[in-house]
């Protein structure tokens, strides 16, 4: 059984160096998919950094997590969501570094309304990986997330499990969840099934047409 940690809505100033630490002291390497709007400010890029010299993976999961891209109605969102943080993001994670992109979907749910086919077809030309999911315990709202991830990692070879670092969601209960997975044989990885990556390196690994409003060909 594989697992695959991915953190999203940070940097956070006090969740994101707890979450680190957990990571560091397990031996473990996540997906980090920020906000540009916490990359904004220097205690953003600082943690950023952080995460890319600890090994971690570090993507782009919009400038303000305000409205899913598919349902966005300015038709501006692909310059003010991915392009404003990945902006951000280049100085922080390498030249040449893959850039990652991890939409949101309002509780994480999947469909048509995670992109529009502006930010699909943006997302091909530039190379980016869209990382999807396979697992949202709801550490935001649930204290018994740990119990709903474990049951995901019984009935699928490989989990991607979203987490948050952000207060109030998944950092408290981390370290037991891990133990606990590891006790049970879960071996930790940092690659994502080809299932959860409909665009790898800009290239689509399936049709995007269930996930771009009004279809996308």
């Amino acid at each position: 059984m594989k697992l695959t940690l991915t953190f999203d809505n940070g940097p956070d100033p006090d969740a994101t160096p707890r979450v680190l630490a957990i990571l560091r002291a397990r031996e473990v390497r996540a997906h980090f998919y920020v906000l540009g709007k916490h990359v904004a400010t220097a205690a953003g890029r600082a943690l950023v950094e952080r995460e890319v010299a600890l090994g971690h993976v570090v993507g782009n999961h919009s400038y303000s997590h305000e409205t899913p891209l598919g349902d966005d109605s300015r038709g501006d969102a692909v310059a003010r969501e991915i392009v404003a943080t990945q902006a951000l993001l280049d100085p922080l994670v390498g030249e040449g570094a893959a850039r990652w992109f991890r939409p949101f979907g309002g509780g994480g749910l999947i469909g048509s309304h995670l992109l529009s086919a502006a930010a699909a077809a943006h997302l091909v030309a530039e190379g980016y990986t869209c990382a999807l999911w396979n697992c949202v315990p709801r550490d935001w709202l649930d204290a018994a997330w740990p119990v709903h991830a474990a049951r995901a990692l019984e009935v699928q070879d490989h989990t991607v499990l979203v987490l948050h670092d952000i207060p109030g969601a998944c950092v408290d209960a981390l370290d037991g969840f891990l133990g606990a997975a590891i006790d049970r044989g879960a071996q930790l990885v940092l690659d994502l099934p080809r299932s959860c990556t409909p665009i790898l390196a800009g290239h689509a690994t399936s049709d995007l047409a269930p996930l771009v409003r009004g279809g996308f060909s």
